[in-house]
């Protein structure tokens, strides 16, 4: 059995574990990374990169589709639209190739040792390796686990068949002609919003009340406006039971009643769950809270020299979240004081339209603090959202009135995902409604509406 040593050992090349990988090779810190897979994660390779694909060859569909029917009110006019599924996905993986193979030459270019093959975790230390080739040892001086996370199924609904996880439905090769989502959070709406661009029938079944249920009604209103307009059936206060592929029925229950949805493919999206069991994690016997490693402000676990980063250390599950705890590791690996002192982590949901939400909503700000207050400025009112056709949505600060201190900042619309690193910039920054308002925005851009936001806040509305 061959057997290596290194510095900084990162299990998983996600998001976190490739940049905390890279962090530490520039460094000059010994550093090897061992994933199972291709380098990237899940974000890169079954996730975020290749549902934004979809969610833009979609949003394309559509708009053919509506010049065709001759309901766009640009005056455009196409023939009916076709979409072949199997080169969208060729499309699609080209993308995805691009990017990992960059990330690759990234780790190499910083000089760490990347090993391919499943990992089983033997003490704080020691690591094995299963290869194509031969089984590898490696001793470690520090552990950084970043093992990511999965889909989390439901009894009645195993994934395989028609019944399918979020990595599933991002690569078929043939629209469904019905598809029932069954969860009615980011990911199920993402992909839900997608199939029905693309002329599936969608039924979304959520045992809540609401959809999105992390965000308050106001952000989640427009959402739904748009979804049935786009022809998506909600099915909300239901559990989700068994699915009957030979009658294409899923089996829903409300009470004691049940009844059937058409549903030639069922998604289910109720979550995701990390990857720890069958890890060896598990004989760490490390810190946890609930189902996640517990850790400190510089990403440490409960036994010395063993780090946690990403999904596997609690919500929120983001990409985002896990790049800056990986650079925090490296940094603290050689030797910097870097800890966990961000005041916010932008937070978006990409469905039509897009939700933006970066620090304290409406109602935790007030739960903080009373002298709390909220400005909006609606998209109706900007000249560039006219001009893309989509005035549905607004921009929300959040603020103390004492001192006009931005707390938190929410927009709904589409396009508002590109302004959520304005946003965290002025949380990050302590930026108070004077500093937005008085900087100037260029227009026409629907980043103005973060500045007129502002003005309303401070009694100066200028557009409305």
């Amino acid at each position: 059995m061959n057997t290596l040593n290194c510095k900084v050992l990162v299990i998983g090349g996600g998001p976190g574990g490739y940049v905390c990988a890279v962090r530490a090779g520039q460094a000059g810190l010994d550093t090897i990374v061992v994933e199972k897979a291709r380098v990237g994660g899940t974000c890169l390779n079954v996730g975020c990169i290749p549902s934004k694909a979809l969610i833009h060859v979609a949003e394309k569909h559509h708009v053919l589709t509506e010049a065709a029917r001759g309901d766009s009110a640009l005056g455009l006019s196409a023939s009916a639209p076709g979409i072949d599924l199997s080169r969208t996905q060729v499309w699609k993986d080209g993308i995805v190739e691009g990017l990992t193979s960059g990330v690759a030459g990234l780790l190499r270019k910083a000089g760490v040792r990347q090993i391919e093959g499943t990992a089983t975790i033997v003490d704080g230390k020691t690591v094995r390796v299963e290869t194509d080739a031969e089984p590898v040892t490696i001793r470690c001086e520090a552990l950084v686990l970043a093992t990511g996370s999965v889909p989390a199924d439901l009894p009645g609904l195993p994934f395989g068949g028609a019944v399918l996880s979020s990595t599933d439905a991002l690569g078929l090769t043939e629209r469904p002609e019905t598809l029932a989502i069954v969860g009615g959070g980011y990911i199920g709406l993402e992909i839900g919003g997608a199939y029905a661009k693309l002329g599936t029938k969608v039924t979304v079944v959520e045992a809540a009340e609401t959809i999105l249920p992390q965000y308050d009604t106001a952000l989640t209103k427009p959402v739904m406006a748009r979804m049935k307009a786009l022809g998506v059936a909600f099915e909300l206060g239901v559990q989700a039971k068994a699915h009957d592929a030979e009658k294409a029925v899923l089996t829903v229950a409300r009470g004691d009643e049940e009844t059937g949805i058409a549903a030639e493919k069922v998604m289910v999206a109720v979550g995701r769950r990390p990857v720890i069991e069958g890890t060896g994690i598990e004989s760490l016997s490390l810190d946890m809270e609930g189902r996640f490693i517990r850790i400190d402000t510089q990403c440490q676990t409960s036994m010395r020299g063993v780090y946690a980063i990403g999904d596997v250390t609690g919500d929120p599950m983001l990409a985002h979240r896990a790049f800056a705890q990986g650079e925090i590791v490296a940094k603290h690996l050689a030797g910097d004081s870097a800890h966990w002192d961000k005041r916010c982590i932008p937070a978006v949901c990409y469905t039509d339209p897009e939700i933006v939400t970066v620090g304290l909503l409406p109602d935790a700000a007030r739960a903080a603090q009373e002298t709390t207050a909220t400005a909006v400025f609606p998209l109706q009112a900007n000249g560039r959202a006219l001009t893309l056709e989509r005035k549905d949505g607004f921009v929300r600060v959040v603020y103390d009135k004492q001192n006009e201190l931005v707390l938190g900042i929410q927009a709904v619309g589409a396009g508002c995902a590109e302004m959520a690193g304005e946003f965290a910039l002025a949380i990050e920054m302590c930026a108070t409604l004077t500093d937005i308002a008085d900087t100037i925005h260029a227009h026409p851009t629907l980043g103005e509406t973060l500045q007129e936001a502002a003005l309303s806040g401070r009694g100066l509305a200028l557009h409305i």
